[in-house]
């Protein structure tokens, strides 16, 4: 029997779901077309923009656990999208498909039994599985938050 099941199933509920948090689904669902591009005043980030930055930063997180050879964009710059609005209708789908698809990727390094969760990454300077899906996690709760604080002030939340 493998010891660290429980462990996995934690961290795997704080992936998808959020545990005491709002998931990403019941986030970005239904977010208006017309709102995703609006900064709201006293705040620096769209919509938009706060997805693209959690899709960039999941995705490094997700790449450096896996490759040698991965090379992480430019702090802060590349973690950023130069624009407030999607750049094109298709924008906002494809950020929330390719988010979709690395935070289940990373999920499946946790769930995999295969994977040594306390392991050294190799490539890295001490990091490990186990820390880095816990950074995508608190990462993602953190802008989640930020997510429906704009969607509410865009009246857009529907409790």
């Amino acid at each position: 029997m493998n010891t660290d099941t429980p462990l996995r199933e934690h961290i795997l509920l704080l992936l998808r779901s959020g545990g005491a948090h709002l998931g990403f689904d019941q986030v970005i669902a239904d977010f208006p077309q017309e709102l995703r591009g609006r900064k709201v005043r006293s705040l620096p980030y769209s919509a938009w923009q706060l997805l693209e930055h959690m899709r960039i930063a999941q995705w490094d997180i997700l790449k450096f656990s896996r490759n040698s050879k991965h090379v992480s964009p430019e702090w802060p710059k590349g973690y950023w999208p130069e624009t407030a609005a999607p750049p094109n209708r298709t924008a906002w789908s494809s950020s929330v498909k390719s988010f979709r698809q690395d935070l289940q990727a990373m999920a499946g390094l946790v769930e995999d039994p295969s994977t040594n969760l306390f392991a050294r990454i190799p490539h890295g300077t001490g990091q490990t599985i186990f820390r880095e899906a816990l950074l995508v996690a608190d990462h993602n709760a953190y802008h989640l938050g930020q997510l429906v604080l704009i969607k509410r002030l865009l009246k857009a939340w529907k409790d």
